[in-house]
């Protein structure tokens, strides 16, 4: 399938292998993994950053094989999960930083069309988790308060 802006068609990216099996070596059983996750998100880490840290420091490959759920699921029944979606802070986060940028280069045509795309990319988001119940119904995204997503 082609990508959405641009003519591109790629398949490009990781694939999780297909064994679903726990492996031998693993050592940590799911209440130890829960521990875990809890703590690195006491420190601030994000779902992802928590995903990264566990594979490359713990040796834990696969949350959802161990534990029987994600790690964004095992989160929100602590009631650590962020109120906005990751992948929203994200692209919030990133127009943020493109404003920024245009303020001081006001010729910056490209940097102009990559704010639209991200907040056109922004509003679909949000109307899908909206949607789905994952953000509130009066949620909305407002350009001028978004700097409170930096960190």
């Amino acid at each position: 399938m082609a990508r959405m802006h641009s003519r591109k068609h790629g398949k490009s990216g990781s694939k999780k292998p297909l064994k679903k099996a726990l492996p031998v070596w693993l050592r940590y059983t799911p209440k130890e993994v829960e521990l875990l996750i809890s703590k690195l998100a006491k420190e601030g880490k994000t779902s992802a950053e928590i995903g990264i840290t566990l594979r490359d420091t713990y040796g834990i490959p696969d949350v959802r094989i161990l534990c029987k759920k994600k790690i964004s699921e095992i989160l929100k029944e602590k009631g650590m999960a962020p109120e906005v979606p990751e992948d929203l802070q994200a692209l919030i986060r990133r127009s943020v930083l493109i404003r920024k940028h245009i303020e001081k280069n006001h010729k910056d045509e490209t940097a102009k069309r990559g704010l639209l795309l991200t907040e056109s990319l922004i509003k679909r988001l949000t109307k899908y988790y909206k949607r789905t119940g994952k953000l509130s119904s009066e949620w909305k995204f407002d350009p001028e308060r978004a700097g409170f997503f930096m960190k």
